[in-house]
């Protein structure tokens, strides 16, 4: 927010962990020998946060966090967002305060003090050749986010709400998040949520269905996560059974695209054309920014889904989750956002 602390309309206030990626190259033998589960996000303490990151190779450091990726997506667009996260005032967090404030997004959280533990919290991410990516995330003081951080002005303010799965893990983070979606409900405002990851899922499958069926608007997951949500074996099962648990469900399938689904609608959407493919990171948290950027701008689902495509395939073409290149641009080049 402003300095003055008044509440400003925007598109999406993102709500999630705010985190800082600390990047690097690995093999799978280095992932073996680590004892990681290839393409997974696995939780980490300080303790082992420490040692892997002394065993990794040169990293470089920018900002992140899931929802946090999305709105500076959103921001890339053009779409006004905000952003709720819990961050210490130490190197790191002023570094992920200093990054996000300079895409325009508005960022008060107050940070927790100096000098104190857990400090702000950072995601190791080992990125192989084949371009997956697997997250050693140590949450730090991110779990420290709570109901008093969450101002219902702000949520009414915005036209969507948008929360990741992965803050369901801390109980006060969870609490801050059923404050935000019961006043965003209040304001006649969209939810958004995104399942964030398949271990995620299955840590909270049941609450997650409740939310989705009593107050998700608008559901993210990929295909992995959605077959975990409803226990089954192929995408087809899972996407009958999705049909209807929300006003509007995006589907996201790596190189096959995605489905968008809206009570008879349904869209297939192909992926966006990429030269080569050198980290996937981010492009789950991109697409829902492309996503979101044309349903707060009136945009047709199907082009909401090619929106999101074009994000997904900026983002995976380098290293880092967060975009480059004007999405605007990349956006008005093939004609979804007038020029």
């Amino acid at each position: 927010m402003p300095a003055n602390d008044r509440t400003v309309p925007v598109d999406v206030i993102g709500i999630g962990n705010a985190i800082v990626d600390v990047l690097a190259r690995a093999d799978d033998a280095f992932l073996a020998a680590h004892g990681l589960a290839k393409g997974a996000m696995t939780l980490i303490d300080a303790a082992q946060a420490h040692a892997l990151y002394a065993a990794m190779g040169p990293g470089t450091e920018k900002s992140g966090g899931s929802a946090a990726n999305t709105i500076a997506g959103l921001a890339s667009f053009g779409g006004t967002a905000s952003f709720v996260g819990k961050v210490r005032d130490d190197q790191l967090g002023r570094i992920f305060a200093h990054d996000i404030g300079a895409l325009g997004v508005q960022f008060a959280t107050p940070m927790a003090a100096p000098g104190g533990e857990p400090a702000t919290a950072r995601c190791l991410v080992l990125v192989t050749p084949d371009a997956q990516r697997t997250m050693c995330t140590f949450l730090g003081v991110s779990v420290d986010l709570g109901p008093g951080d969450i101002r219902e002005e702000d949520v009414a303010a915005a036209q969507v709400t948008y929360l990741e799965g992965y803050l369901w893990d801390p109980q006060e983070a969870k609490a801050a998040m059923r404050k935000a979606v019961s006043a965003a409900k209040a304001a006649g405002r969209r939810v958004a949520f995104t399942l964030s990851d398949a271990f995620c899922v299955d840590r909270h499958r049941a609450e997650f269905l409740d939310l989705i069926a009593s107050d998700v608007d608008v559901l993210f997951a990929n295909e992995a996560e959605i077959k975990s949500l409803y226990q089954v074996d192929t995408f087809d099962a899972a996407l009958q059974k999705v049909r209807g648990h929300a006003e509007i469900v995006a589907l996201t399938r790596s190189e096959k695209g995605s489905v968008v689904l809206s009570g008879d609608e349904v869209h297939v959407i192909d992926a966006a054309p990429v030269r080569q493919v050198v980290d996937t990171t981010g492009a789950g948290d991109l697409y829902a920014a492309g996503f979101l950027y044309g349903l707060t701008h009136g945009a047709g689902l199907a082009d909401c889904g090619r929106l999101g495509s074009v994000a997904a395939a900026e983002v995976i073409q380098h290293i880092g989750a967060r975009p480059e290149t004007s999405l605007a641009d990349l956006a008005r080049a093939q004609g979804l956002i007038a020029r």
